[in-house]
């Protein structure tokens, strides 16, 4: 399905399930805009979309918890694309820990994971209202449905992000916006692995499952919508 003249923002979208989206994405014909703090990383997703004749991203390096530069951010996007059809929240950080977290880890995944998409989506959304249509991905992780032992700070993030996610889905979703959160287990991406993983990279859910899932919800009928999907590699249902 070639989708036209539609614009994607996707944050964290220099590595991982970001890398992945954007790619697809942009195989789908949509503009996409980058978000991220690496800007290598970017300029190299950039130049791949480009050689493989998507359109070149525009990319804006930025550490989404800074709340005014992503403000800044936004009215760019506004200016200069004018429209946002589908938003993807998905930058995020992971420390190990529950209780011997540090006020400081803890507070950094509070604010990376669930406060700074809240302050985006909420620059979003008004456009959107506008346009009476879009879409909001929100990639929390199956650690918004299940407190892990020795993750309770990261869990306690997506919890947040989850609960905000349906309640903007039974808000917006009668103005024609629809909102899907997407509660992957282990992906096959450095955090996984930084964050102790037992299994293997052919074993864990890959970075384009989680397009090929949103590629999947985009295709459906403008009428149906879904709050929330989680998904799990075989060996890692627990």
């Amino acid at each position: 399905m070639i989708i036209e003249n539609r614009i994607a923002v996707i944050t964290g979208a220099g590595r991982g399930i970001g890398e992945a989206i954007a790619y697809g994405l942009a195989d789908m014909n949509y503009q996409t805009v980058l978000i991220g703090r690496n800007l290598k990383n970017m300029e190299q997703v950039s130049a791949e979309i480009v050689n493989n004749g998507g359109l070149a991203p525009v990319i804006f390096e930025l550490d989404i918890t800074h709340t005014s530069q992503m403000r800044e951010t936004v009215k760019a996007i506004v200016e200069k694309l004018g429209r946002v059809d589908v938003l993807v929240n998905n930058a995020g950080v992971y420390f190990d820990g529950t209780l011997e977290l540090s006020e400081t880890e803890f507070q950094t995944m509070l604010t990376t994971n669930l406060t700074a998409q809240f302050n985006l989506t909420k620059e979003i959304v008004p456009l959107m209202q506008q346009q009476r249509t879009g879409y909001i991905f929100n990639i929390v992780s199956r650690s918004g449905k299940v407190g892990f032992a020795g993750s309770g700070g990261y869990s306690a993030s997506k919890f947040g992000m989850l609960g905000l996610s349906e309640s903007l889905y039974r808000e917006l979703t009668p103005l024609g916006i629809k909102v899907t959160a997407l509660c992957p287990g282990w992906v096959n991406t450095q955090m996984a692995f930084d964050a102790g993983t037992p299994l293997k990279a052919e074993e864990m859910i890959q970075p384009e499952d989680l397009f090929k899932t949103i590629r999947w919800l985009l295709e459906l009928s403008p009428v149906a919508c879904v709050k929330e999907l989680e998904i799990e590699s075989q060996k890692g249902i627990e």
